[in-house]
């Protein structure tokens, strides 16, 4: 099996108010790297949240998009992915695999959970849910050494903690067995789970509505 390999490299841009509206609705661009990055704990755009440091997506995933909307205008990057990733992709990437990427170590967190920002940014109003039915989702890396990155770069994976649990998997307990509280706290005792996430399936186990609908459709 050839190894898992970043095809392209991007840096999301956010953009300012006059500029968000000249482009309608969306709200930053994606722009290609060129050469190598400094990535940090915070990734490439200054995450808050260390777990979503840097958001990871297989290219393949854009010939199935195309194929379900009939369309040829959508670019890779354009979901937002700092990664573009080949041979990779939700079923064989687990939960806490750990990847060197040169002097860069970095940890699979999380998967990417789909929000209506993402629809508006690329105007398919359905698209969140698209993503999330069909799995296509990719995931988060957090950075546990900082270090350049770039594109045309092999990813070698140095540790499996979890293999039970692939992001498809997750994507699966979180969206597709919403009923099956056991598997939801098999989940939870995965101690590399991003935070986001615990705190969702922490909800679930304690009966608390999750508001799926706002995040998949927008306020209403």
């Amino acid at each position: 099996m050839a190894e898992p390999y970043i095809h392209k490299l991007f840096h999301r841009k956010k953009l300012d108010q006059q500029n968000q509206e000249e482009k309608g609705s969306v709200a930053y661009v994606n722009e290609e790297v060129n050469g190598s990055i400094y990535v940090t704990e915070q990734g490439l755009t200054l995450e808050k949240d260390g777990d979503k440091a840097l958001f990871v997506y297989p290219w393949k995933h854009y010939y199935d998009w195309a194929d379900v909307y009939e369309l040829d205008t959508m670019q890779i990057g354009d979901i937002g992915e700092n990664l573009s990733v080949l041979e990779m992709d939700e079923y064989a990437v687990s939960i806490g695999d750990t990847y060197r990427l040169g002097e860069t170590i970095v940890q699979v967190s999380q998967p990417y959970l789909p929000s209506w920002k993402l629809a508006r940014h690329l105007q398919i109003d359905d698209f969140a849910l698209q993503m999330q039915q069909s799995g296509r989702t990719g995931w988060y890396f957090r950075i546990l050494q900082a270090g350049n990155i770039q594109a045309e770069q092999d990813m070698e994976l140095i540790d499996r903690p979890y293999p039970q649990w692939s992001i498809a998997a997750c994507n699966e307990a979180m969206h597709k067995f919403k009923e099956d509280l056991r598997l939801a706290d098999d989940l939870l005792q995965c101690d590399v789970l991003g935070s986001m996430w615990k705190n969702m399936l922490k909800k679930r186990l304690r009966g608390i509505p999750l508001r799926t609908k706002r995040r998949l459709f927008g306020p209403e």
